[in-house]
């Protein structure tokens, strides 16, 4: 697993940046086919509802992770931006329409794509409102959390390819 990047551009971002052994074209489709997106988006053996899913900035990311002890955790937010093949904003403080949200926990993510020698280069920057929510997220397992499913992305693209 990666560790954080060095130098995070802003004190309030936790940042992964790893090359990911699978082409970014399959990467793009396991992100943007809510069918796929289910398979891998939260650590195994926890399970993804997507509950809505419109894939243009102002659309609806909403996704029901459940747990196998039963715990449940309920992720509305929206799309604010979608490059094909290169990025995807998404937020937790919007919902669908661009309505305000006053999320359990308020974040920004911004997931770049860029072709690498090996594969892609993946680097996914999340971006909270102060630094007291930064290391909330952290201390949930931000690093370990997001890097599982960076690595279970990275092997569930390889078999699109």
């Amino acid at each position: 697993m990666s560790k954080p990047a060095a130098a995070p551009i802003d004190s309030r971002d936790l940042v992964i940046s790893r090359v990911l052994r699978a082409p970014r074209a399959a990467l793009w489709r396991a992100w943007s086919e809510p069918a796929l997106l289910a398979q891998w988006w939260c650590p195994t053996p926890w399970t993804t509802e997507v509950v809505a899913f419109d894939l243009r900035p102002g659309g609806a990311f909403h996704t029901t992770m459940r747990g196998p002890d039963g715990g449940v955790s309920d992720n509305p937010g929206s799309f604010l931006e979608v490059v094909p093949q290169a990025r995807l904003v998404f937020s937790s403080l919007l919902t669908a329409g661009w309505r305000p949200a006053k999320p359990w926990l308020g974040f920004t993510a911004v997931i770049d794509m860029e072709d690498d020698p090996a594969g892609c280069r993946y680097t996914a920057r999340v971006m909270h409102l102060d630094q007291a929510a930064r290391e909330q997220h952290e201390q949930l397992g931000f690093f370990d959390g997001w890097n599982t499913v960076i690595t279970q992305l990275e092997a569930f693209a390889a078999t699109l390819a």
